[in-house]
């Protein structure tokens, strides 16, 4: 059994300060597969120091270089890919097909866009005499989460190399073999040490460490709101930047005149999608009150096809979630919408038919769901739907609002302006009109308890730069 006890750190593989390890286990077997050293404060005082070290240097970095560091990434990663989408399907229980064509692909796509921001990128523009600079923000800690795992690191890993900053990541505990398949990469492609570093841990040590350090000029969080919270309130102290990408509830409003055969099909499977485990999953279908049972027979025929199974089997559709813990939370939620008096569609508790051996969940479906029941409040982050009915178009507004989160939300209508407007009242911070895909060129993130900043593109890279102005420099005067 592989057992990964070192840390890169400064360019090299070094043991840990620790002695603890913790079991990687595969969500489709529960079998553990290998073992992780888990981190401590002083492995992240190592990794911190070698990143502050290197700083300067990278930060003075030109543009072409750069470039060069990120084609070479990209040239490594190609190389790798395969690979990464056997650890990520194996770590976290997606799907070979999801893992090879989304989950590898992300991470690409990502290292992509920030070599093609930075090739245009405008550092500098006068204001008057005034040249108004953009400089990179510094040491930057990342925390990155199990459901998301390649899209995530190279989400902040790449633009935060195209800005020139230097980093200390500490990935998942439950999903970090990708990361270390990754960190091989940046090795191999020649990152220079101390530019990039990894420590394995848990969040509670790790995490609140590279939170508070006074050494970190920015920390980038993805995961759990709750987890956010301490995230923040860690770095407080040291009033550091706090980049956070958090949970979400996103409502999916069907509107009275959409295609409901092609439109409720594609929310089952999208809310499914990943099991369920996406912070952006349309997870509450608004539908027209009075079409409810419409909706709800064309839901319930479109699971009855989706397959749950292992990740390997080619007509997998859905795979495990990622771990016990989670499989609990989705079970107690399932429940709640029972004892709550949502109505059954489809699936419920406990394991489908034929797999009493990993963390499989059952593809469930209520309707009749109120906005004030568990379902439609807390984030399941599994697949689990809730079909919400609304009276009017306002009132659909009303409850696709009416939420602590503000990340993604969705609208389909035969009706291009109506569609527009409605994106404009939905407070959340990405709206897709009619099935329209995410485009990695333009800003991820949300409102409200969704979290703060922006991933990807040209925003995700100004995260990483800090803005300076420097007086008189066009017509310097005279002393």
């Amino acid at each position: 059994m592989r057992e990964y006890r070192d840390f890169y750190i400064n360019g090299s593989w070094v043991p840990s300060e620790g002695k603890d390890t913790l079991p990687v286990i595969n969500p489709a077997t529960e079998e553990v597969y290998c073992h992780i050293a888990l981190g401590t404060a002083a492995d992240v005082d190592k990794a911190v120091a070698a990143a502050r070290q290197a700083f300067d240097a990278f930060a003075q970095t030109g543009r072409q270089e750069r470039i060069d560091l990120l084609e070479s990434v990209i040239a490594e990663y190609r190389k790798r890919h395969d690979d990464m989408a056997e650890a990520i399907s194996r770590e976290m229980g997606a799907p070979m097909q999801l893992a090879r064509s989304a989950q590898a692909a992300a991470g690409l796509d990502h290292l992509e866009q920030a070599l093609a921001i930075l090739k245009e990128y405008k550092f500098d523009e006068y204001i008057n005499d005034t040249m108004v600079t953009r400089e990179p923000v510094g040491v930057c800690g990342f925390i990155t989460p199990w459901n998301w795992p390649m899209n995530q690191i190279a989400c902040k890993v790449g633009p935060a190399l195209a800005a020139g900053c230097t980093m200390v990541l500490k990935p998942s505990e439950i999903a970090p073999v990708s990361a270390i398949l990754f960190t091989e990469i940046l090795h191999a492609a020649g990152v220079p040490a101390g530019v990039y570093n990894l420590i394995n841990g848990e969040g509670a040590v790790v995490g609140d460490a590279i939170s508070r350090h006074p050494g970190i000029d920015m920390v980038s969080f993805t995961g759990s709101t709750r987890a956010g919270i301490l995230v923040a309130k860690a770095a407080a102290d040291t009033v550091k930047r706090v980049h956070q990408e958090l949970g979400g509830k996103s409502p999916n409003i069907l509107l009275d005149d959409a295609d409901f055969e092609t439109a409720v099909a594609k929310a089952v499977r999208n809310c499914f999608s990943n099991s369920g485990q996406s912070c952006n999953a349309p997870t509450r279908l608004l539908v027209p009150a009075g079409r409810q049972a419409e909706v709800v027979e064309i839901a319930r025929q479109t699971v009855s096809n989706v397959r749950v199974g292992h990740p390997n089997a080619p007509d997998t559709d859905l795979g495990p979630v990622v771990s016990e813990g989670q499989f609990d939370k989705i079970q107690r939620l399932i429940q709640a919408g029972i004892d709550e008096g949502a109505t059954l569609v489809a699936g419920g508790p406990g394991r489908p038919a034929g797999l009493e051996q990993g963390y499989f969940v059952q593809p469930t479906i209520f309707a009749d769901v109120r906005n004030d029941m568990t379902i439609a409040r807390e984030e399941v982050f599994g697949p689990v739907l809730a079909i919400i009915p609304y009276e009017s178009e306002e009132d659909a507004i009303v409850i696709a609002n009416d939420t602590v989160y503000g990340l993604s939300s969705y609208v389909t209508t035969r009706d291009p302006q109506r569609a527009r407007d409605i994106a404009r009242r939905l407070r959340t911070g990405m709206v897709h009109l009619n099935g329209a895909p995410l485009d990695s060129a333009a800003p991820f993130g949300g409102y409200k308890q969704s979290g703060n900043g922006r991933e990807c593109g040209r925003f995700g890279f100004e995260d990483y730069l800090e803005v300076k102005s420097i007086f008189g420099f066009r017509s310097l005067p005279v002393a």
